[in-house]
């Protein structure tokens, strides 16, 4: 993709069928924290540079810096492990559902991008806290699963749902952790983490039921002592789409050959069928999120399924197809179309709340990117880096994320942020800086990496991997521990390992 073109196109965008839009801002006006910049077609630059790879990898620096920053509460627990809104006076309010999950994932990406071991620690700070503060005992119908929220917010313990109350739990948000928590192990090879997710993954194949177009295989909310469904006056809470993470975490487990492997897979396979039979037709992508008490549709939950079949094809037919299915009814469905003179269409958050957000448009962009490296189809390029381009514009100098006319959200603007830049610097390595060595891909999952002077040596979980690498800073000359394959144009360099330590040598 050649990006200063593709940057100045304006592409034919279809109106949303939502509401008529409020009048855009005017040229030279302010988005969030900055002043909106344009190139010359008018179409909108990022806030910090006009070299969209420049500005992306600016964005997840200050995030990652901001988030470190943060300090701990008057009670000795991190911030950001008892509040899901940043205030320099404290928010009121507790953790957000899959704050640390989504942390987890973009940390686990931002290490192999940086190669800083300070991003190892603040995984190990997070998962550590939540298995020793938040799980459910050993006994009952729910056992050893995380409660997503603090009800009393600096009690440093996790013991509810921040609509139902105490003692309710989210079937699909431990799915999500136990997911994490084996990618923790694999780097770290520390054995707890392992243990934990193999106690989560037993509790949820022991309690999976097939489902039907009303009821999920696990429910959205439950009683983790009694084992009741959460009602409210706006009916059950029986129905979630959200079981991307589960699969995940039954997938690993299964592949590594731990654990009760026979019943992750009858888990794996009952979920699978359900999300290709329900979801995937009907199109009911809800609900995900912790504060809301009605049934809403999400772009997050359509669009990380999206993402876990473009990651495994042969998961569903078709699955070129069957994303593009997902992202069309995605934009019609949450597509912002109030800066499209500026070429970009921002993706909203939620049928319950339909205001653009930072992290939904990056994923919707991210995924956009992947598609078109997946399918060979460069047709929406341009417009997923003007989406990824308005999505900068959140972040403050400072490294502050603000969701657009709200508030700064430790999810939405951190670990549900974060990844979602990395992923399209992976698909699209124009988009990773021109002048520094990042890794943005493997296969397998990366335990250290070194960033030197005159070589890259990176130790993975898997013997036998695949990564690519953007080389800015200089060309490679050999490869350790496999072969490579470089291409000088894009500054490419894809590696076949075929050994964990693997070293990149400067030519």
């Amino acid at each position: 993709m050649d990006l200063p073109v593709a940057c100045a196109l304006l592409a034919a965008l279809a109106p949303s069928p939502a509401a008529p839009p409020p009048a855009p801002e005017e040229p030279g006006a302010r988005l969030q924290y900055h002043e909106i910049r344009t190139d010359g077609a008018g179409m909108i630059l990022p806030w910090s540079d006009d070299d969209p790879a420049r500005a992306y990898d600016r964005v997840v620096r200050l995030a990652w810096g901001f988030w470190r920053g943060l300090g701990d509460c008057p009670n000795g627990v991190p911030y950001v492990l008892q509040h899901q809104v940043w205030k320099p006076e404290h928010d009121p309010r507790g953790l957000g559902g899959d704050q640390i999950s989504m942390a987890l994932s973009s940390w686990n990406l931002l290490h192999a991008y940086l190669g800083e071991e300070a991003i190892v620690a603040d995984m190990r700070r997070l998962a550590d806290h939540w298995i020793g503060h938040g799980l459910t005992g050993p006994d009952g119908p729910w056992p050893n699963l995380p409660f997503p929220y603090n009800t009393e917010v600096h009690s440093g313990r996790y013991d509810g749902d921040m609509v139902a109350g105490k003692g309710y739990l989210q079937p699909d948000k431990a799915g999500s952790f136990g997911a994490e928590l084996v990618t923790l192990y694999r780097i770290t090879g520390e054995r707890r983490y392992l243990d934990a997710a193999l106690r989560i993954a037993d509790t949820l194949a022991r309690t999976v039921k097939p489902g039907d177009a009303d009821h999920s295989p696990w429910p959205f909310r439950v009683h983790a002592a009694t084992g009741e469904v959460f009602v409210s006056k706006n009916g059950r809470f029986d129905y979630t789409s959200n079981w991307t993470g589960a699969l995940r975490l039954f997938d690993q487990l299964v592949r590594m050959q731990e654990g009760r492997v026979a019943d992750y897979e009858r888990a794996r396979v009952l979920v699978s069928d359900w999300l290709r039979t329900y979801p995937m037709r009907s199109q009911r992508w809800g609900p995900f999120f912790e504060d809301i008490n009605v049934y809403s549709d999400t772009q997050i939950n359509a669009g990380t399924l999206a993402l876990y079949v473009l990651e495994h094809p042969g998961w569903a037919p078709d699955a070129v197809a069957a994303v593009r299915r997902i992202l069309d009814w995605c934009d019609r469905r949450f597509g912002n179309p109030r800066w499209e003179r500026y070429g970009a269409r921002p993706t909203n958050e939620q049928t319950a709340y339909e205001v653009p957000g930072n992290s939904h448009t990056a994923r919707e962009a991210s995924l956009e990117l992947l598609w078109a490296e997946a399918a060979g189809d460069a047709s929406r390029e341009a417009q997923a880096v003007r989406n990824l381009n308005w999505a900068t514009y959140m972040v403050d100098g400072d490294g502050k994320n603000r969701y657009y006319h709200d508030d700064i959200w430790l999810t939405d603007g951190y670990g549900d942020y974060v990844r979602h830049y990395l992923r399209a610097m992976a698909a699209a390595p124009e988009l990773a800086p021109p002048d520094q060595n990042h890794l943005l891909r493997t296969s397998s999952v990366v335990r250290r990496i070194e960033y030197g002077e005159d070589a890259i040596r990176y130790e993975k979980w898997d013997e036998v991997s695949k990564e690519r690498l953007k080389l800015g800073a200089w060309e490679p000359g050999a490869v350790e521990g496999g072969t490579m394959r470089w291409d000088p144009a894009r500054r490419v360099l894809e590696v076949a390992a075929t050994a964990r330590v693997v070293v990149v040598r400067r030519k």
